[in-house]
């Protein structure tokens, strides 16, 4: 494996896969690039590598991995090549961001998916991207911490290229669409999504409001009840059968009919 920068001099020694050409790391916005051909896993070699001194602008991409996770220790079905795994080192200073950095890559992702889509892509509360009944990409956020501060975040992002065998349900980009397309539509929005400050704006709610899957349906998880949308601090926002509403920081998010 070797990591190419975009300073690199043209003469620089042949590298071992294209991805990781000074040109295409500079077309995907990045600093540095490793590829894989397999991995345990792009989250666990990006701690790895972050832990070592990698930059900001670091990504991580396997064409396949054994060991591929999301929430809560949930296996993510990497088949060779059948989608993007990868992870995005980043390291940012304001921890309020911190808590809706998984809902502003998600709507990120989201539009810069959108022209490869087979159809319109919802958002599902807090970290999955949805087309109809199917997911399409999942992400995962995993945070670094020294002493009151984030020493390094690492970005955790699989999408599908084809629908994996293990989940037939699941959904797909188009299949003319090659990851090299989806890397370099997605990666420049997700690094500028890691570096917005603060908590969500208004006009960043109403994106998340205008994909929000959710918004007026029954769920089971993480509490009873009917979702009502998000809030500024990403909390989800449910209306509790007495009429009273809360605001949700964590758990995952179960529609009524599939807890049925």
């Amino acid at each position: 494996m070797t990591v190419a920068t975009p300073e690199q001099a043209s003469s620089a020694p042949p590298v071992a896969h294209p991805w990781e050409s000074a040109a295409f790391v500079a077309r995907c916005g990045l600093v540095a690039l490793a590829h894989h051909a397999r991995l345990g896993s792009t989250m666990d070699e990006a701690h790895r590598l972050a832990h070592a001194g990698a930059a900001a602008g670091t990504l991580v991409v396997a064409d396949t991995q054994d060991g591929g996770r999301g929430r809560g220790g949930r296996s993510w079905a990497s088949e060779p090549e059948a989608g993007l795994w990868m992870t995005l080192i980043e390291r940012p200073r304001d921890p309020a961001a911190l808590d809706v950095l998984a809902l502003r890559i998600g709507m990120a992702l989201a539009d810069a998916l959108a022209p490869y889509s087979h159809g319109a892509i919802a958002l599902k509360w807090p970290n999955d991207l949805y087309v109809g009944a199917g997911k399409l990409a999942g992400i995962l956020i995993e945070a670094r911490w020294r002493e009151a501060m984030p020493e390094w975040v690492a970005i955790g992002v699989g999408i599908n290229r084809r629908v994996p065998a293990a989940y037939p349900g699941a959904a797909a980009v188009r299949a003319d669409v090659s990851r090299e397309t989806m890397l370099q539509a997605v990666v420049p929005p997700m690094r500028r999504a890691a570096a917005a400050l603060g908590t969500l704006s208004p006009a960043e709610c109403a994106q998340w409001a205008a994909r929000d899957l959710a918004c007026g349906r029954d769920i089971t998880a993480p509490i009873a009840g009917r979702a009502a949308g998000i809030d500024a601090t990403g909390a989800l926002r449910v209306t509790a059968p007495d009429g009273t509403v809360r605001a949700v920081r964590s758990g995952s998010l179960v529609f009524a009919e599939e807890a049925s």
